[in-house]
């Protein structure tokens, strides 16, 4: 059997000079046999191709750093950071990497950038998600009390120290507030994304139902209003039951363990 051939000894090095030279032309020297005008053209086809995408997922993001703080964004993103993984649909992902890890903060930033580029980031990475509703080991009309109620491995709580669900180019604050912000963003039996701003006490609901237990739901309710002082646990027994319900009804909860 005939081998294939060896690549040339300088091809990776010819490879790494072209990257670096599309990826930020102002700081890499254009490689030889690359022609001014051939380079602009890869060039901009390479940008475009990645600011398109990331503003079709970050649309709030691009309309609030509109114009230059955008494309300069992209094109520090381009620059800097070293991609883990050749998929395309990972590039959101691999920029909340650069953005927390990569990125020196500029002046200009908003306080709220992170965390508003998660909030987008999650549509997206919440209607790729292989994870599907549990068809085995749930009981879908359990008694939500009686039982220990189950959570949607689509549905990701999460909390953020920004209003992320309302920033937009009206509305930009410069400090968070003192309380943070709890969402839960989920994806229901039809593939629907949804989002559903709760409160402090039904997302400590949802952090203990995610926790390993066999605690019914009235048991974790009365210890919520345990922690939180409340003088008529009954009383957060009675709201929590329609908390839940809604919470079954949004598909964020698919039922009760089954026995």
């Amino acid at each position: 059997m005939s081998r294939e051939p060896e690549p040339p000894a300088d091809l990776r090095a010819t490879q790494e000079a072209l990257t670096a030279f599309l990826r930020d032309p102002a700081g890499s020297e254009r490689p030889q046999g690359v022609d001014e005008r051939g380079g602009r053209v890869y060039r901009r086809l390479l940008y475009n191709n990645l600011q398109g995408f990331m503003a079709s997922n970050f649309p709030v993001l691009r309309r609030i750093l509109e114009g230059d703080r955008w494309n300069a964004l992209v094109a520090d993103f381009l620059a800097e950071h070293r991609a883990q993984t050749p998929y395309f649909l990972e590039i959101g992902r691999e920029f909340l990497t650069y953005l927390a890890e990569v990125r020196e903060p500029r002046a200009d930033d908003p306080a709220f950038l992170l965390e508003l580029a998660h909030y987008e980031w999650v549509e997206l990475a919440l209607a790729v998600d292989e994870a599907e509703l549990p068809a085995q080991g749930v009981d879908p009309a359990g008694d939500l009390l009686a039982g220990r109620p189950v959570v949607s491995p689509l549905a990701w709580p999460l909390q953020y120290a920004f209003p992320v669900h309302q920033i937009g180019p009206g509305f930009e604050p410069e400090a968070p507030p003192q309380q943070p912000t709890f969402l839960v963003v989920y994806r229901d039996r039809f593939d629907a994304i949804g989002f559903l701003a709760v409160n402090a006490v039904t997302a400590r609901l949802l952090e203990l139902l995610q926790e390993e237990g066999d605690d019914p739901g009235e048991v974790l309710l009365r210890r919520i209003a345990g922690e939180i002082g409340h003088p008529d646990p009954d009383q957060v027994v009675a709201a929590g039951t329609d908390i839940l319900a809604d919470l079954q009804g949004r598909d964020i909860l698919v039922g009760i363990a089954a026995s």
